[in-house]
C-alpha cells in the first residue's frame, strides 16, 4: 500500500526563501492580509485532506474505476464523500474573486496545493481542476448576466465544469470542429454534435455540469476562425437557480483507460441542446485558451506531483529492500544483504527524481507569482513583464513536467524491481496515471511547436529576450562568488548554448520552417533544463547563506542535490544541441513508402 506525505518544508522553503512570495504577494492589492503563517496554515490543512482523505482512495479508486450504467456515470466507492468533504473545506474557491464567492488568496498559494491533490490522488484533482478553468473563462469572457448566474455555485464547487472541444473526427486540429450551433431567436442557441474525451463530462459528484462547448455558427468561416464558445449546462437552472430540467445533454459511454481510472472520460452527445455564447462570435477559441492555458499549467503540476509520491515510495523501499552487498564494504554486518539503498545506480534514480522534482516545484512557485503579478500588480509594465514569463514558461511546465513525471515514476517503478510491477504496490498506478500528461490538454509535441514557432516569435521576440536577461542578470551578479561557481559556471555556458541555439533556430526558420519543427522537442527540453539550472543555482544561493547556521541537513542536502543537478542532468543539453543543428534533412529525406 503506497503512502505520502505532503512535502510542506520543501514547500515552504520555495515559497518563503527562495522566492520571498510572502512579501512579492502582500504588497499587491487585496492580497495584504497573506502572511508566512496563514500560508503555512493553509498549507498544513490541504496536506491534512490530502494525506487523510484522498490518498487512502486513491489506488481502490484506479481498481474499481467509474462505472457506466443506462447513461449514468457514477465515480468509484468514496469519491463523493471526499468531494464533500472538499467543498465543505472551502478549497474550491480558495484563489476565486471574492466577488463570485470566492477567498480571494493567491494563485501561487494554489497552485502548491495543485501539487498535492496530484501527488494524492490525480484522479480526483481533474474533478475541481476543470471547474477552475471554466471559472476562468467563463469570468474573462461571458456576459455579466451569466457570470451571476453560474459563477458562484461554481466557485462554491456544488457545480462543475468541462471543457469540450475535441471530437471523433478531430484533435489538434480544431479547424475541424463539426458542432453545430443554430440561434433561437431568443438569445440562446440550439447545440447539436458529439464531443469525445471529455474529463468529467458526467458523474455523480455535483448537483450540475456546466460545459463549454466549441461549436459552429450558420455560415461561420471555415476553419478555427469560424468557432465560437457556448455555455451548455446539463440541466437547465429552474426560477431558483436550482437544476431543473434536463438540457438535452446525455453520456453515450466513458473510455476504459490506461490510467486515471477514476477520473470519468466521457462521450458527450448534445442533442438540440440550449447554450449561451460566451465572447464574441467566431472567437471561440481564443475564449477557450484562457481555459486551456490554465489547464495546461495544471496538467504540468500532475507530473510534479506524481513524481513526489514516486520518489517518497521508491526511498522507502530502498532503505527497507535488502539486495545485495556495497561494491565498497559490507553497510549492514547485522543483515544477509545490504539495503538498495547503497548502490550507486539507484541513488542515480532516485536523485533524478529528486532533483526534477525540486527543480520543478521551484519553478511552478515562480511562475504562479507571476500569474498573481500579471493580474494585481499596480505598473502596467510590471504586469505586462509576468505576464511575458507566464506565456513562455506555460508550454514548458506542460511538456516538460509531464515528460519528466512520465520518466521518473518509471525510474522509480524500476527501483522497486518486480515489486514495481505488482498492482498492490501502487507504483505501476503511478506510471500510468503519469503517461495521459503528456497527451492531453494539447500533446507535448505541440507544446514544443508554441514555444519554438509561436513564442520565440511573437513581439518580436521580447518573450525569450526578456527571460534570457532575467538568467544573464543572475549570472552577472554571482559569476565573481567563489562559492557559488559550482552553480554558476554550468549555468552560464547553458545559457550560452541556448541563446546561440536561439538565434540559429531563428535565422533557420526563415528559410525552413521544418528545422523549427525538426527540433522544437529538443529546444524546449534544452530551454527547460536551463531554466532549471538557474533556479538551482539560486536555490544553491540561499543554502550557502543558511547551511552554517542549520543542524537539520535540509541545506546541506539542497546544496548536494543542486551539485547532482548540475553534474548529471543539465549536460544532456549538450547532445541534444548537437542534435538540433544536424538539420531536419535527417527526418525529412525519406520518403513516405520508406516508413
Amino acid at each position: 500500500m503506497p503512502s505520502y506525505k505532503a512535502p510542506i518544508r520543501d514547500l515552504q522553503f520555495v515559497f518563503h526563501e527562495l522566492h520571498q512570495a510572502d512579501e512579492t504577494l502582500s504588497s499587491l492589492p487585496g492580497f495584504d492580509e497573506v502572511s508566512a503563517d496563514l500560508v503555512d496554515a493553509i498549507l498544513e490543512e490541504g496536506a491534512k485532506v490530502c494525506e487523510e482523505v484522498l490518498q487512502p482512495i486513491n489506488q481502490s479508486g484506479d481498481q474499481e474505476g467509474c462505472q457506466f450504467n443506462e447513461g449514468v456515470v457514477t465515480t468509484p466507492t468514496g469519491f463523493k464523500a471526499a468531494y464533500q468533504t472538499y467543498i465543505e473545506g472551502g478549497w474550491p474557491s480558495l484563489a476565486a474573486d471574492p466577488e463570485l464567492g470566492g477567498q480571494g488568496l493567491p494563485e501561487t498559494i494554489s497552485f502548491m496545493l495543485e501539487e498535492m491533490l496530484c501527488s494524492a490522488n490525480v484522479s480526483f484533482s481533474l474533478y475541481p481542476g476543470l471547474t477552475r478553468g471554466a471559472i476562468n473563462s467563463i469570468n474573462a469572457h461571458a456576459t455579466d448576466a451569466l457570470k451571476e448566474q453560474y459563477l458562484p455555485k461554481m466557485v462554491e464547487g456544488i457545480w462543475s465544469g468541462t471543457m469540450c472541444l475535441t471530437e471523433p473526427h478531430c484533435g489538434t486540429d480544431l479547424g475541424l470542429v463539426r458542432t453545430k450551433a443554430v440561434p433561437k431567436g431568443d438569445g440562446s442557441y440550439a447545440i447539436s454534435g458529439t464531443k469525445i474525451f471529455i474529463t468529467g463530462g458526467d458523474q455523480d459528484l455535483t448537483e450540475n455540469i456546466i460545459h463549454l462547448v466549441l461549436a459552429r455558427l450558420p455560415d461561420a468561416p471555415e476553419g478555427v476562425r469560424g468557432i465560437s464558445l457556448f455555455l451548455v449546462p446539463k440541466q437547465m437552472p429552474d426560477t431558483n437557480n436550482e437544476p431543473g430540467d434536463s438540457n438535452g445533454v446525455t453520456c453515450g459511454s466513458i473510455e476504459h483507460k490506461m490510467g486515471i481510472k477514476a477520473s470519468a472520460t466521457c462521450v458527450m452527445n448534445f442533442d438540440d441542446a440550449i447554450g449561451y455564447l460566451v465572447g464574441p462570435e467566431n472567437k471561440g477559441l481564443a475564449c477557450m485558451f484562457t481555459m486551456m492555458n490554465a489547464e495546461r499549467l495544471a496538467i504540468g503540476m500532475q507530473g510534479l506531483g506524481l513524481g513526489e509520491t514516486a520518489y517518497q515510495n521508491a526511498v522507502e523501499y530502498a532503505k527497507d529492500r535488502l539486495q545485495s552487498r556495497s561494491a565498497t564494504g559490507i553497510k549492514a554486518p547485522d543483515k544477509p544483504a545490504d539495503p538498495l539503498l547503497v548502490h550507486p545506480d539507484i541513488r542515480r534514480m532516485l536523485l533524478t527524481t529528486r532533483a526534477y522534482n525540486e527543480g520543478c516545484r521551484a519553478l511552478a512557485v515562480w511562475t504562479a507569482m507571476n500569474i498573481d503579478l500579471s493580474h494585481k500588480h499596480p505598473d502596467a509594465k510590471k504586469r505586462e513583464e509576468a505576464d511575458d514569463y507566464v506565456a513562455l514558461i506555460t508550454p514548458i511546465i506542460k511538456a516538460f513536467f509531464s515528460d519528466y513525471g512520465y520518466e521518473t515514476t518509471t525510474l522509480c517503478q524500476q527501483v522497486l524491481g518486480g515489486h514495481g510491477y505488482i498492482q498492490e504496490w501502487g507504483m505501476e498506478q503511478y506510471v500510468r496515471d503519469a503517461r495521459i500528461a503528456q497527451i492531453y490538454e494539447g500533446t507535448n509535441g505541440i507544446q514544443a511547436l508554441d514555444l519554438i514557432r509561436r513564442k520565440l516569435f511573437i513581439h518580436e521576440g521580447r518573450l525569450p529576450q526578456r527571460f534570457f536577461n532575467l538568467l544573464n542578470s543572475f549570472v552577472n551578479e554571482h559569476q565573481n562568488s567563489e562559492a557559488m561557481n559550482d552553480f554558476v559556471s554550468p549555468l552560464a555556458d547553458a545559457l550560452k548554448l541556448l541563446e546561440e541555439l536561439t538565434d540559429w533556430l531563428v535565422e533557420q526558420g526563415k528559410h525552413n520552417p521544418d528545422e523549427l519543427g525538426a527540433a522544437a522537442t529538443d529546444y524546449l527540453r534544452i530551454f527547460a533544463l536551463t531554466t532549471l539550472a538557474w533556479l538551482w543555482a539560486d536555490m544553491a544561493r540561499v543554502a550557502l547563506e543558511k547551511a552554517p547556521s542549520d543542524d537539520t541537513g535540509f541545506y546541506i542536502t539542497k546544496l548536494r542535490t543542486a551539485r547532482f543537478f548540475m553534474g548529471r542532468l543539465l549536460p544532456q543539453i549538450y547532445g541534444l544541441g548537437r542534435g538540433i543543428r544536424s538539420g531536419a534533412d535527417l527526418m525529412m529525406e525519406f520518403t513516405d513508402d520508406e516508413f
